[in-house]
C-alpha cells in the first residue's frame, strides 16, 4: 500500500499479520482480497489520516523474551508521545540495556503498529529508525503531534 512514508508491504495468512515492512519503491505491489490484509490497510489509512491512534490487528509476534518485553513496552507508549531508549530500558527493569532496546526496535516486524518510532534519543534527537530512515520517524511523529 502507498503511505506518506512510502510503500508498505503487509504479509499475513488470513488469521494473523506476519509483518509490515517498508518496501522498495520500485517494487510492484500485488493487490489482495484477503480480509485481514484489507483490514490492516484500512486501519493504517485511518492512522495516516489522524483518525486512529491504536491498532486492533492480530499479530504473529515472534522474538526472544527480551524483544517481547521491549515490544510490549513500546505498545504502551501513548499516541503522540515519545520516550527515550533509556526510558524503555527502565520500564522493563533493565536500565543498562539501552543498546539492546535499539536492537529490539530494529527487529520489530510491525513498525507503526508496534510504535518503535516513538522512541527517541535521550537528548530528544530522532535516532535510528528502519536502519537510516529517520525521515520516516519524523513524518510519523509529525502526524501524531498534529492530531
Amino acid at each position: 500500500m502507498e503511505s506518506p512514508i512510502g510503500i508498505l508491504e503487509l504479509q499475513g495468512d488470513g488469521e494473523k499479520l506476519f509483518s509490515l515492512r517498508f518496501a522498495p519503491e520500485a517494487q510492484p505491489s500485488p493487490v489482495t482480497a484477503q480480509p485481514l490484509l484489507l483490514e490492516a490497510k484500512r486501519q493504517l489509512e485511518e492512522y495516516f489520516k489522524g483518525e486512529r491512534d491504536e491498532f486492533t490487528l492480530p499479530l504473529k509476534i515472534e522474538g526472544t523474551v527480551f524483544q517481547r518485553e521491549v515490544w510490549k513496552a513500546l505498545s504502551e507508549i501513548p499516541y503522540g508521545s515519545t520516550c527515550s531508549y533509556g526510558d524503555v530500558a527502565k520500564r522493563i527493569n533493565r536500565p543498562k540495556a539501552v543498546r539492546a532496546i535499539g536492537q529490539a526496535n530494529k527487529a520489530n516486524r510491525f513498525p507503526i503498529i508496534i510504535p518503535c518510532h516513538r522512541v527517541i534519543g535521550k537528548n530528544n534527537s530522532l535516532t535510528g529508525y528502519a536502519g537510516k530512515q529517520v525521515d520516516k520517524k519524523e513524518i510519523l511523529l509529525s502526524l501524531e503531534y498534529a492530531k
